[in-house]
């Protein structure tokens, strides 16, 4: 009888420390373990890829989509040769607009301007009289000394409005001037014919391109 003791199996295996079990199914999967922390890098950059085409799309949508509306979206809308015209404003209300943003600071609200600097709008024989006076004074500015009323007013001068005019300050178009006159020409009880856009195109290019008029000649213009 051999008296060496045969070695169980079982009491081999449950000796057998944790790493060492870990170890054997590493290998036997062909695999190592994530010890320094290899992560990989081809998952996260799937998912900021499909995280930046989402943001895009909905950014795309949101910008292009005009709003998801029903007249954009129906297939049996005829075709268009464009949107509607947008409806033109009232001169006398754009006019008033434009007063109010820059005229306002010399000729005052009511019109009445400034004693002895600034002449008033208000009755004034300039504004109600020959529109193309009035026109003259807007698109060329005015120097020297003016007569309104009987009264003189030398202090300060009519800045130029006219676009594509020598020395103008803020480039009016023609239909912004003939708001503005059209406007003082009927506010605060003045009562005078409109101004048109025709009119002053028709003026400014009759008149050229020049300097600042004078009351002397204004005078001469019927």
């Amino acid at each position: 009888m051999n008296g060496k003791p045969q070695r169980d199996p079982r009491v081999d295996q449950a000796a057998a420390t944790d790493e060492s079990l870990l170890d054997a199914h590493e290998r036997l999967l062909g695999r190592h373990p994530d010890d320094g922390a290899r992560y990989r890098l081809l998952p996260i950059g799937i998912l900021f890829a499909l995280s930046a085409l989402v943001l895009f799309s909905g950014t795309y949508l949101n910008r292009y989509a005009g709003h998801y509306s029903a007249s954009i979206y129906n297939e049996n809308a005829k075709p268009s040769i464009g949107g509607a015209a947008a409806p033109k404003m009232d001169p006398l209300a754009v006019g008033e607009i434009q007063f109010k943003n820059v005229c306002i600071t010399c000729h005052q609200a009511g019109g009445q301007g400034i004693p002895g600097t600034y002449p008033p709008l208000a009755g004034s024989e300039w504004v109600t009289g020959s529109p193309a006076r009035a026109v003259r004074i807007v698109v060329y500015g005015l120097k020297g000394d003016v007569h309104v009323q009987g009264h003189l007013f030398n202090a300060a001068a009519m800045p130029v409005f006219g676009q594509q005019v020598t020395g103008s300050v803020y480039n009016w178009n023609d239909e912004r001037i003939a708001a503005v006159l059209t406007y003082v020409r009927h506010a605060w009880g003045n009562n005078a014919d409109p101004v048109s856009a025709d009119d002053v195109t028709a003026i400014r290019k009759a008149v050229g391109d020049r300097r600042e008029m004078t009351e002397a000649e204004l005078e001469q213009v019927k």
